[in-house]
């Protein structure tokens, strides 16, 4: 027992400094800025929708695009990446059907080789945007659905707070089983690993966005070669994220209170590739990484309920009480995001098993990476970078 009374030590130390010194990643009062509800003249904004085969939910989010009440100029441009469900179609109906901003529709083409995920899509709207010459680009996924007022709130915190970007993590659906357990785990241990306190705070290394709602200075976007410069990546939002603080730009990062995704996961099998897709990319396909994430996520996670139960059933205190000390402070930890969710709190006392999920869904994106399937979005899989040739990484066309 001796080996398990330290380890269970060990998990109690780790959740103490998680929760002290982790920048307070388990809080989730962090909202969008307060700013003004005016501004002396409102800039033009650009929206830009990259969008694959998404049919099913462009009538839940679009509609709420084209009403947005902004004061400014705005127009909506929707790139229709190559879908086969009549995407581009479609958007079209229901701008004509709701009115509201403008909406261009139109189709990049293939991507060329090393350009990954909706980047590519993004580049060609963001080409036919700055004709535009916006201030301010509004990047959004397809499954978005924004309230009447959001874009007017983005921009004026941009403004208030002299950003650079400003991104909101968009309240994922939870309604099915899987989802009620899975979603507020994902958008937890998306906050531990960038804990949105630091994100703001200039000087921090520590940069993040969330890809459904971003809204980029287009200056900022130049300086940064953005979506150029992160035409790899896999995770983009946090590429971008970082490509905007690296060359000088000022960034935030809070979860939504108008902004919804209306995508489902209603089964565990689209959950887990939702997050098997990136997994390995986010631990830059090292073995080494993967085996410490995995010992750690045993160690912070699993731990504390074992050495809980095995203290109980051996009669140990040593072993059960620093157990129960830290599957009190994990817990204590999840239930804001629980409660921000609106899910009851007792379903904070399941993480153990939601991060045993995870656990399994980052080893299974190890597993599929060294498989050579690549990276994949929307039915498409690209070859993983390093098996990119140079010269075709650079040969990426002007648009005009």
């Amino acid at each position: 027992m001796s080996a398990f009374v330290w380890i269970a030590a060990l998990s109690l130390v780790s959740w103490l400094w998680l929760l002290l010194f982790q920048g307070f990643f388990w809080r989730t009062d962090v909202r969008l800025p307060p700013a003004p509800e005016d501004l002396a003249d409102w800039p033009d904004v650009c929206v830009v929708v990259p969008a694959r085969d998404e049919a099913a939910v462009l009538p839940l989010s679009l509609p709420s695009l084209l009403a947005q009440d902004y004061p400014g100029r705005a127009e909506v441009f929707l790139v229709d990446d190559g879908s086969t469900d009549g995407t581009g179609d479609l958007a079209r109906a229901l701008a004509e059907r709701c009115g509201g901003l403008p909406l261009t529709v139109s189709s990049p083409g293939e991507p060329p080789a090393g350009w990954t995920g909706k980047l590519w899509a993004v580049r060609h709207g963001v080409a036919l945007a700055r004709a535009r010459e916006p201030e301010f680009l509004l990047l959004t996924d397809a499954d978005i659905a924004h309230a009447r007022g959001s874009l007017r709130r983005l921009v004026a915190s941009a403004r208030a707070g002299d950003y650079d970007l400003v991104s909101q993590m968009a309240r994922l659906r939870v309604e099915s089983l899987w989802e009620r357990l899975v979603v507020p785990a994902f958008v937890y241990f998306f906050a531990q690993l960038y804990p949105f306190r630091r994100i703001a705070r200039r000087g921090a290394r520590t940069a993040a966005a969330a890809g459904g709602c971003v809204l980029l200075r287009t200056e900022a976007a130049e300086r940064a070669r953005i979506p150029d410069a992160v035409r790899q990546a896999v995770i983009d939002d946090v590429a971008v994220a970082r490509a905007v603080k690296r060359s000088g730009g000022h960034i935030w990062l809070g979860l939504a209170e108008h902004v919804d995704s209306v995508r489902p996961y209603p089964r565990l099998h689209d959950l887990w590739r939702m997050v098997s897709r990136s997994a390995y990319a986010q631990l830059r396909h090292s073995p080494l990484l993967l085996a410490g994430t995995v010992l750690g996520l045993a160690l912070v996670y699993l731990v504390p309920p074992l050495a809980l139960v095995a203290g109980l059933a051996a009669g140990s205190v040593p072993v059960a009480l620093p157990g129960g000390l830290a599957w009190a402070v994990m817990t204590a930890t999840y239930a804001p995001m629980v409660r921000y969710y609106r899910e009851p709190l007792w379903a904070a006392f399941l993480l153990p098993f939601t991060a045993s999920l995870y656990l399994l869904m980052t080893v299974d994106s190890a597993v599929q990476h060294y498989r050579g399937r690549g990276a994949a979005w929307k039915g498409r899989t690209y070859a993983r970078p390093e098996a990119v040739p140079e010269a075709a990484q650079e040969a990426v066309p002007d648009e005009t």
